[in-house]
């Protein structure tokens, strides 16, 4: 009897020992690929996210430590340093599309809305199922939360190249609130800039989550876990995909100066009980972080409610 029972504990160990090592606490490395830019409309900041076992992550965007402490929000475009109007980047490719816009899900809690655009430059048409309704071709979904007067839109994902937008709800004196930096998640390639091929997406509404399967065969789980004046949080789980290396996200944004940038320095815990580190965009290289903040500590005069991005919660083994 007591050997079963010493047998039992050693199972239960194992068990526990195994599920453990299947979330494994990680750190990403962070490397810098910005470039100087004159331009207040370019995507210039490219901060990439590397980890070869990193299966598990959260991202949130959190509004700015200053913002308790502004009333307006500048957020008109400024094309004053670039060598295009805002139409289209000059480097782009151009497609053409019939512009179309779909109310795919209309709930007590979210509406979620389709927009395929009149151009854009990617050509691809992902699928999209929506609590089993089929669609495709759609070149932005959007995710509005329904908790006031009117939906606010917190969530914009870009089916053709991977990207997503997310915001918490702004405060009341900020009306709809603006987007700041974007990130791609998944088999990042390079075409241009980076982006990840999706080759369909469904998306689920109680609770709302989107399912991403890619080109290469990996996989994603992006779950919806909070949307609110606070924060907009984002729980994913990724499997890798044939040929997939370390890379599974990239912060991109803009910057021209301190105070003319959707985000201008990096805050990191090299592990979680690490004291903060803190450095201005361009000072950055390369860094390890078990969480990695990018966002803003002095006012900017550019989309100036535009919120943090922070990548954290990395942990390695299966979904």
């Amino acid at each position: 009897m007591q050997h079963l029972r010493l047998h039992a504990a050693a199972l239960l160990w194992a068990l526990l020992s195994s599920a453990a090592a299947s979330a494994a606490p990680a750190q990403a490395t962070v490397s810098n690929d910005t470039h100087a830019t004159a331009c207040a409309e370019e995507d210039n900041v490219s901060l990439n996210l590397d980890g070869a076992r990193i299966r598990r992550f959260r991202v949130e965007a959190l509004p700015p430590a200053y913002l308790a402490g502004i009333e307006q929000d500048r957020t008109a475009p400024d094309f004053s340093g670039c060598n295009f109007d805002g139409s289209a980047h000059p480097t782009d490719p151009r497609y053409s599309f019939k512009e179309r816009r779909a109310v795919l899900h209309d709930g007590p809690r979210w509406q979620v809305v389709g927009i395929t655009l009149p151009s854009f430059w990617r050509p691809e048409r992902v699928p999209v199922r929506i609590d089993g309704r089929q669609d495709r071709g759609f070149h932005m979904i959007q995710v509005f939360a329904k908790t006031g007067a009117k939906p606010l839109e917190a969530i914009v994902m870009y089916p053709s190249d991977g990207y997503w937008r997310i915001k918490p709800l702004p405060a009341p004196r900020f009306g709809d609130g603006v987007y700041g930096s974007s990130f791609v998640m998944g088999p990042v390639e390079q075409a241009g800039r980076p982006m990840a091929r999706i080759a369909s997406i469904a998306i689920d509404t109680k609770p709302l989550a989107f399912k991403l399967r890619f080109v290469n065969g990996g996989e994603a789980k992006v779950d919806v876990r909070e949307i609110s004046e606070a924060r907009t949080t984002l729980d994913v789980a990724m499997k890798p995909g044939r040929g997939q290396g370390a890379r599974f996200a990239v912060l991109r944004s803009m910057y021209v100066a301190p105070d003319n940038a959707d985000m201008s320095e990096v805050a990191w815990r090299a592990t979680p009980d690490a004291a903060e580190e803190r450095k201005p965009l361009p000072e950055v290289k390369a860094l390890r972080a078990a969480d990695v903040r990018f966002g803003r500590s002095i006012p900017s005069r550019h989309n100036t409610s535009a919120p943090d991005i922070r990548f954290g919660g990395f942990a390695t083994g299966a979904r």
